[in-house]
């Protein structure tokens, strides 16, 4: 099938962004070759139609508004080589990753040795006294992670962000695959995900149990209904075969924590609740903080992913994550990430300031694409907006160098046309210190022509990944 590429703008067109449908591996060229073959058979709207109706009727929802979760029906193809060379390198990025949130609430060996300045772990809103010195987790800290990657002009994948807080999408995966399973041919060859996650991550959520308290429940806790992803909460719940509880679900018993429905003891939390802190902007203790941060200091109860792992997240630790690799790991990180400016240097912030429309800007705490600023296809204004914010506040932005991301063939009015994607792959904790990458991904698509953010809150969708076995 042929692709429609009027609709890159000229700007994207001249950095030649990289085609993920090139077919340039004979396995991955086969896949595509059936994915084509049963598109001609079905139609191309009709397939995308066929797609949506699937959503629609299972109600799969994303946003304040319960918009339908938008999914293209083209699935993107990665090849087994590909697939576990991403494996080796983000479980060694993860593995940094939980040794410097281990680190900097306790020692601040990184710290003192120069790997990290002091400057940002002291501005770092998820470093806080009552996190330090925590009773240690049995596992890992990170029991989930879901690292932001793209291709470059290159084909190379680059990690753009780390989320290790509170990383979603796991049930949208899910909901991509089984919508375009049943409008395409899926090829034997294709790695399962529906059998696995569930198993998989509860494995994960039982990893951060504190020791001598195996028997307790494990829960998802949840805002509930108002927060944007709830219907994946309620999935993954059903996937773990947990409860899904509100706070108002859970009570303080002493320094233990229980279900007020029959008063069983609670021992793990998956929380997907927004509020990421445990207290509020005055000091005092949120309701989350008074219904946790006991539990915690006694070692009574484990979170998954714990409010210290908001470390990992924050945008101006991301220029040092190489950095930790080699500190951590003691070897050379076999990812990359793209360079990133400190734009709280003066001589760093006045060169890239002079040169912001070759850059990307991102809020340090920002989350779904919102307040990013893309230098190189932003209007004046709001460039203008982005550099007069980062001079009134430099710490609380970094600048990342722009990247054209790659493209992939999408269903618009029709017609195949390339539009940008990401990916998000997700690493669960093993049980045993180690991390297992899904055999899938959540990739993200952006619907509008030459558009780079691929966020469904920015209005973005998703495609199905299939990853060859």
């Amino acid at each position: 099938m042929e692709v429609d590429d009027r609709s890159l703008q000229p700007a994207d067109a001249a950095r030649h962004p990289w085609d993920e449908a090139s077919g340039e591996n004979a396995d991955v060229a086969e896949a595509y070759a059936t994915v084509w073959e049963s598109l001609e058979r079905i139609g191309l709207q009709a397939a995308a139609d066929h797609v949506d109706e699937r959503i629609a009727d299972q109600g799969i929802s994303f946003g304040d508004d319960d918009t339908p979760f938008a999914v293209d029906p083209v699935p993107r193809i990665i090849a087994r080589d590909e697939w576990q060379a991403l494996e080796r390198g983000l479980a060694q990025r993860t593995r940094a990753l939980e040794a410097f949130v281990a680190d900097v609430h306790g020692p601040r060996r990184a710290v003192e040795d120069g790997v990290v300045p002091a400057a940002v772990v002291e501005a770092c809103p998820f470093v806080v006294p009552d996190l330090v010195d925590l009773p240690v987790p049995p596992a890992v800290r990170v029991a989930i992670a879901g690292l932001d990657v793209v291709r470059d002009e290159h084909g190379t994948f680059r990690v753009i962000e780390d989320n290790a807080r509170t990383p979603s999408g796991l049930a949208y995966m899910l909901a991509s695959r089984g919508a375009v399973g049943r409008t395409l041919d899926v090829p034997e060859s294709v790695a399962d995900i529906a059998e696995t996650l569930g198993p998989a991550l509860l494995t994960a959520l039982r990893a951060t149990t504190p020791e001598g308290t195996d028997h307790g429940a494990a829960v998802l806790l949840s805002d509930g209904p108002s927060n944007t992803a709830w219907w994946e909460h309620e999935r993954l719940a059903e996937l773990m075969g947990v409860p899904l509880a509100q706070p108002q679900d859970l009570r303080r018993r002493g320094d233990q924590l229980e279900r007020r429905d029959g008063g069983e003891r609670v021992t793990a939390v998956y929380r997907r609740t927004d509020d990421a802190t445990l207290r509020d902007a005055d000091g005092t203790l949120s309701a989350l903080g008074e219904l946790l941060l006991p539990a915690l200091r006694a070692g009574t109860v484990g979170v998954m992913n714990g409010f210290d792992t908001g470390a990992a997240d924050d945008k101006a630790v991301y220029p040092y994550v190489c950095d930790l690799v080699r500190y951590f790991c003691g070897e050379e990180p076999l990812i990359a990430d793209l360079p990133v400016h400190d734009l709280t240097d003066q001589r760093t912030r006045t060169a890239a300031l002079e040169r912001a429309d070759e850059l990307v800007f991102k809020p340090r705490d920002g989350q779904g694409g919102h307040g990013v600023v893309l230098g190189p296809w932003a209007d004046a204004a709001e460039l203008r907006r982005a550099v007069d914010a980062v001079r009134e506040d430099p710490a609380e932005w970094i600048a990342q160098d722009a990247v054209a991301l790659s493209t992939h063939p999408t269903v618009i009015d029709g017609r195949l046309q390339p539009r940008h994607v990401d990916l998000r792959p997700f690493l669960l904790a093993d049980g045993a210190g180690g991390w297992n990458l899904l055999p899938g991904a959540l990739t993200r698509v952006a619907l509008e022509a030459g558009e780079m953010v691929v966020n469904s809150s920015r209005g973005g969708g998703s495609k199905d990944t299939w990853v060859l076995r």
